[in-house]
């Protein structure tokens, strides 16, 4: 399922995005969507999770793809997140990004998600995110930003070269060649080898058990409001359906029940 030419701007972002990550890796989806959301807001279907695993021939860290589409014209919300998860003890980074219109503003959150704690592996970090450090530089120089409503426990589970910020319409325009960026920083690292250096530099983290501590921090609905509005636009139970496809890379055997508002 390719973008459509009459998606929204947060839509076409993120679906372009989904696309090159899913063509890149090899991913094969897992059901057509894996879940069609419902509320009592809508007589519509108001948005789609979609779950992508490795190919039958897929090589490379990439383990698992997730992506959720929730727009709810009644309250003028379209909002669109892809996250690319590499396996359990890879030291390659998450992929992520959110693009959103709501409120009458559009809004975006770009990073890649560490797999050690930065502050004390600084191979690790020129390795995977320095190399980002043009682009965010140059994003937060752009006029037409304004400020976030994440707090400083979601900062402290992401990486201080995450772009986030409400933008105007102009300016969310210009967002694809930062996302492009960022994805081809994750693609390379993706692809090659990891160096003999980075590995050594992280062999006191267990990267195993560190990604399930962080996974369950960051879909917290403690520590991430969105969860709470998600349980009331849709119910609790299609909540906790879609955030347990973000908690570990388990691919689904079986498709959930649709559980309607």
């Amino acid at each position: 399922m390719s973008a459509s030419t009459n998606e929204s701007l947060p839509g076409g972002l993120c679906n372009r995005t989904l696309d090159t990550i899913v063509e890149r890796n090899n991913m094969v989806e897992f059901g057509a969507p894996y879940l069609t959301l419902h509320s009592a807001m809508s007589p519509d279907p108001v948005g789609m999770v979609r779950v992508f695993g490795p190919g039958p021939e897929t090589t490379g860290p990439v383990e698992k793809v997730v992506y959720v589409a929730l727009a709810v014209p009644a309250i003028g919300l379209d909002s669109h997140m892809v996250f690319a998860f590499t396996q359990g003890d890879s030291p390659v980074p998450h992929f992520t990004l959110d693009s959103v219109h709501g409120q009458g503003t559009y809004a975006f959150h770009l990073d890649l998600i560490q797999r050690a704690e930065l502050a004390t592996h600084l191979t690790y970090l020129d390795w995977s995110h320095s190399p980002l450090s043009p682009t965010y530089d140059d994003v937060e120089t752009w006029e037409g930003l304004g400020g976030t409503t994440l707090g400083p426990r979601q900062f402290a589970m992401m990486s201080p070269w995450m772009l986030v910020h409400r933008a105007d319409e102009a300016t969310f325009r210009k967002m694809d060649g930062p996302v492009g960026a960022y994805l081809d920083q994750w693609s390379a690292l993706v692809a090659a080898e990891v160096p003999a250096e980075v590995l050594a530099d992280v062999a006191d983290t267990d990267l195993a058990a560190r990604d399930q501590r962080n996974r369950a921090n960051i879909f917290s609905p403690d520590v991430d409001p969105i969860w709470g509005q998600v349980a009331q636009l849709l119910n609790p139970e299609t909540m906790e359906v879609m955030r347990g496809q973000l908690l570990n890379n388990v691919m689904p055997t079986e498709l959930p029940a649709q559980v309607n508002a």
